[in-house]
């Protein structure tokens, strides 16, 4: 059976204009920009990407994301910490979103990922549609996992407001942005048309 997939056929789609060229052509003949069947080292470079997320993860959890200074007494936030100072305060739906959009988002994010560059390295063949939804939608949410950074903005500039309490972000505030700004670059690094690739070599 033929295969299905355009870079079978040697087609190559434009990532500026999206026009479907011959590959062999290496350039665009509608706007002149380099052709390619697959971004160049997707695998590598999502990889790669994922183990940086992965590092940075760890001090995002352990160090403290805000330092609270009232009267000369300072005390430290983790990102559980305050979850579970929130859950003390009342305020459970507060504290469950913040758990989800900053522990639960990242990490399932960073598995999914995973997932995927797993499967495509070592030929998995099976479900490709289930992989590709998996991949949409870790790149969809990734972004919302920057709620607790914003969340600790926003008391740093209210409380601020007020002269009684000091709220300052910590450490683990901005190891925490560096998991979300790289989790969402390895995303558009991954190249999801290399899950489909093995299935075509099957069909043909």
């Amino acid at each position: 059976m033929q295969g299905k997939t355009a870079a079978s056929r040697n087609l190559a789609s434009c990532h500026i204009c999206l026009k479907l060229a011959d590959a062999s052509l290496h350039e665009c003949p509608r706007c002149g920009e380099p052709l390619h069947l697959r971004k160049s080292n997707s695998l590598q470079r999502t990889l790669a990407l994922l183990v940086t997320a992965c590092v940075l993860y760890i001090p995002a959890n352990i160090l403290p994301i805000m330092v609270t200074d009232q009267f000369g007494n300072s005390t430290d936030s983790t990102i559980l910490g305050g979850v579970v100072l929130l859950i003390d305060m009342g305020s459970v739906p507060i504290a469950a979103i913040i758990f989800i959009a900053s522990v639960m988002v990242p990490l399932g994010k960073l598995i999914a990922l995973f997932y995927v560059c797993w499967s495509v390295g070592t030929g998995r063949t099976t479900d490709p549609r289930q992989r590709t939804v998996l991949y949409r939608a870790a790149e969809l949410i990734g972004k919302w996992s920057m709620v607790d950074v914003f969340v600790v903005s926003i008391l740093v500039a209210l409380v601020h407001l007020t002269g009684l309490l000091v709220i300052l972000p910590g450490a683990a505030a901005v190891a925490f942005a560096g998991v979300v700004i790289v989790t969402i670059v390895a995303a558009e690094s991954f190249d999801p048309r290399m899950i489909w690739d093995q299935q075509d070599v099957i069909n043909e």
